[in-house]
């Protein structure tokens, strides 16, 4: 199983970095449940990279440490192309059948404030 997680993350990111937003239903599984956005289904990644792609064009992660234990993965990213900040990021998720079910995730992105 190690393998097959190592592959789906680093399928996940290329596919961000190449903004191959088409490859998310390869990448996520059908059901895929992501916490943060508390959204279900490949589609839902593909617009939120969408989304994000159109407001920072230049925007890529840089994977930094992975760890991998059976079907679980632990991912240490940095952020470039967004401006005045280089966030780190730190993703968890749940691999099964090759695909990316579930994830959870932790930014230091400074977000503006909402009204």
């Amino acid at each position: 199983m190690t393998d097959q997680a190592r592959a789906a993350a680093l399928r996940m990111y290329a596919a961000f970095n190449d903004r191959d937003h088409a490859a998310a239903p390869q990448i996520f599984t059908d059901d895929f449940y992501s916490h943060p956005l508390g959204t279900t289904g490949p589609q839902s990644i593909a617009d939120a990279w969408q989304r994000l792609h159109d407001t920072f064009p230049e925007v890529r992660v840089e994977v930094e440490d992975l760890v991998i234990d059976g079907d679980t993965v632990a991912a240490r990213l940095t952020m470039h192309g967004l401006p005045d900040q280089t966030p780190m990021l730190l993703e968890m998720y749940r691999v099964r059948d090759g695909r990316i079910a579930e994830l959870w995730a932790l930014t230091s992105m400074i977000r503006p404030n909402r009204p």
